[in-house]
């Protein structure tokens, strides 16, 4: 990554807790959570307590395929954003949050923020609820700079990929007739 950048795009993924990651935390972290959204209260010391522990999970490729996954995408991706620079952040679960990945952004020159969420549909609460939260957050934190939300996605174009896709094992069905497994 250059030393200075004006442009970044913050990929966005949902997260995953590790898979050794001790389930008690996560369902006592949810709980929390939970119970924060219904009251509408600010988090609790021992929900930013356990959100930390979770997120700083030590990662590997066999613990976190998410995360393997969407830092897939986001070497596929680079190149396509470039001369903008590019930073992976999670919703929940993994570090960096978006706010780190932004303060990251900012600190290396970056004066427009593109946010782009891994979610393609609408609906969800991650998409949009928290992570306009965050941006939120991030604009208050940061006003000089240009914080931009891409979202929602155009359906007809996510629709067009999710056909593109189906086409593709669509021609993989003979295989799949015949008791060969297709593509995965």
């Amino acid at each position: 990554m250059e030393s200075s950048i004006e442009q970044a795009v913050l990929l966005v993924g949902h997260g995953a807790a590790a898979k050794d990651c001790p389930r008690e935390l996560v369902t006592r972290w949810k709980s929390l959570e939970g119970r924060r959204h219904a009251t509408g209260g600010p988090p609790s010391a021992e929900e930013i307590e356990l959100d930390q522990r979770i997120r700083a999970w030590p990662r590997t490729d066999t613990n976190d395929p998410y995360r393997k996954g969407l830092l897939s995408v986001a070497a596929a991706l680079r190149p396509l954003v470039a001369p903008a620079a590019l930073f992976v952040a999670y919703n929940e679960f993994c570090a960096p949050t978006i706010e780190d990945a932004a303060d990251e952004a900012v600190a290396a020159g970056a004066t427009t923020l593109t946010v782009v969420p891994s979610m393609l549909t609408p609906g969800g609460v991650h998409s949009e609820i928290e992570i306009p939260e965050a941006l939120a957050r991030i604009r208050a934190r940061h006003p000089g700079v240009t914080v931009l939300y891409a979202w929602p996605y155009d359906l007809h174009a996510v629709a067009a990929l999710l056909a593109a896709h189906a086409r593709q094992f669509g021609e993989a069905a003979a295989p799949l007739k015949a008791g060969r497994p297709g593509r995965v």
